[in-house]
């Protein structure tokens, strides 16, 4: 009666099915740890580059110096930064080409950040979508799982004249370990995803706000004055 209901021995002596399903349920879940520390050390680093160059747009330094810099550390930048270089540039080429009327150059340079604003979203936004599929397809796997070990256990019941409650646990057991195994998946990816997701639609937020006072900044240096900033 002294049977061993440790996890190992129950994954050891299941059926080859359940130890495949289990196999795939746990390298899912590395991955999906894995692309949660990566997310988060990616969106922290982004929190911070674009918080120093938000204090550097607003400490009163020119619109050159600012993509100067922007242009020489281009490798290194920020979303926002990048954002800004984006709609400089263009806001420069136009008045290169000898263009100043308000709205053509306002447009182009909107156009320009949209363009790099949609860019990094899609950036910042990867391996969501994972994370997504981890949280909501791993329970059912495990599911899967479960039910064909219990499937397998009746079926070797079957062919036993007296069958007790000890005979079925070990079985049982067994199957349940998948279900248990595709939640430990799933729940931290769900909980990592719901989390990412608030903290990208902030720096989304964030992002499309700077935009609007760039572009405020640009109309204002147009009308104020023809040869530019």
């Amino acid at each position: 009666m002294n049977q061993d209901f440790s996890i190992i021995h129950l994954l050891l002596n299941a059926s080859w099915v359940v130890q495949a399903v289990v196999a795939i349920l746990l390298m899912v879940s590395i991955a999906s740890w894995t692309a949660i520390f990566r997310k988060i050390i990616a969106i922290g680093r982004i929190k911070d580059l674009n918080e120093t160059f938000e204090r550097d747009f607003w400490s009163g330094a020119s619109l050159n110096e600012l993509f100067a810099a922007a242009a020489q550390n281009a490798k290194l930048s920020g979303p926002m930064e990048r954002i800004f270089a984006s709609g400089m540039r263009e806001y420069q080429k136009l008045r290169e080409r000898r263009i100043n009327d308000t709205s053509m150059l306002m447009d182009g340079a909107r156009r320009a950040m949209r363009a790099s604003y949609q860019r990094e979203m899609d950036a910042i936004e990867s391996n969501l979508s994972f994370l997504a599929s981890v949280g909501s397809v791993s329970p059912y796997v495990g599911l899967f799982g479960t039910v064909w070990g219990i499937m397998h256990a009746f079926t070797g019941l079957a062919s036993m004249q007296q069958v007790t409650l000890a005979k079925v646990a070990p079985g049982i057991a067994e199957a349940l370990v998948a279900t248990a195994i595709g939640l430990f998946a799933a729940i931290p990816a769900v909980l990592a995803y719901n989390r990412f997701a608030r903290d990208i639609d902030r720096i989304s937020n964030k992002l499309e706000t700077f935009i609007e006072e760039f572009s405020n900044i640009l109309q204002r240096n147009v009308s104020a004055s023809p040869s530019g900033h």
